[in-house]
């Protein structure tokens, strides 16, 4: 199995007060996610107001602290047009300006210029990893010039009802394949289909997420403590549902980029 920790995203401390905003706490949450089971840690910089951010200075930081203490971590970031207030001239400027690189970054194929932002992702030397969030995302991501590019595709369901969602799921998997998609495919869900979606990825032999970004709640409906109770959680679920046959969604490709 492969799981990809998300350890904040959106999460305030409003939402679970463990949630990792600072850089200290981000590196920290980073180094337990690891040593927890993850094999691939996903943040979010965040600006003094505890807004999302790609600031090239902010993400100095927060790698700097990062490297300190989990030098070999593999982490990545996102480059999600919410984290700027000018769109996607503005969101090619801040990645552009990063001086520290994540290993990968993420960018999301229902957004305006992720064509643009993915390849320059890879001309940077970060490691790509596309997101489709519904079906209609799919074609864009399959005429991509840097398809092949990607570590990995997130498939991450809109849907609040996890049937629809793992549905879903299903469905851009399989359109995915169909398009010739050979990198490993990711499920994850948020709040209610989280669990869901993870055993529906289990059953399909996909790759996972689990952590703060996506949801607090451990499978029996308690609040988490912190990102790691999450992940061992989430590799409980995922033995416990895991497909009988070889991995045919999660097993193509490379899943480290370190």
């Amino acid at each position: 199995m492969f799981l990809k920790a998300a350890i904040n995203g959106g999460c305030t401390h409003e939402d679970h007060p463990g949630s990792p905003t600072t850089p200290e706490a981000i590196a920290e949450q980073t180094k337990l996610a690891i040593e927890a089971g993850a094999d691939v840690v996903h943040f979010h910089v965040r600006d003094d107001e505890g807004g999302q951010s790609i600031d090239p200075d902010r993400l100095d930081s927060v790698l700097g602290a990062i490297r300190a203490i989990a030098p070999h971590a593999c982490v990545g970031t996102t480059t999600g047009l919410w984290t700027v207030q000018g769109g996607h001239v503005e969101r090619l400027e801040a990645v552009r300006s990063w001086r520290s690189l994540p290993d990968f970054a993420s960018v999301a194929f229902c957004e305006e210029g992720a064509e643009e932002t993915a390849q320059l992702v890879v001309s940077r030397g970060m490691t790509l990893e596309s997101a489709v969030w519904s079906i209609d995302d799919v074609p864009a991501l399959l005429r991509s010039s840097v398809l092949d590019q990607n570590v990995r595709v997130l498939i991450e369901p809109l849907a609040e009802d996890p049937d629809v969602a793992v549905e879903a799921c299903r469905e851009m998997a399989a359109a995915l394949r169909a398009g010739g998609v050979r990198a490993p495919l990711l499920y994850h869900g948020d709040e209610a289909t989280v669990w869901p979606v993870l055993r529906a990825a289990a059953e399909d032999g996909a790759q996972i997420r689990i952590g703060f970004e996506d949801g607090i709640e451990l499978p029996d409906g308690c609040t988490a403590t912190d990102n790691a109770e999450l992940i061992r959680a989430a590799i409980s679920e995922y033995q416990t549902y895991r497909a009988e046959e070889p991995d045919e969604l999660g097993a193509s490709g490379n899943t480290s980029v370190r």
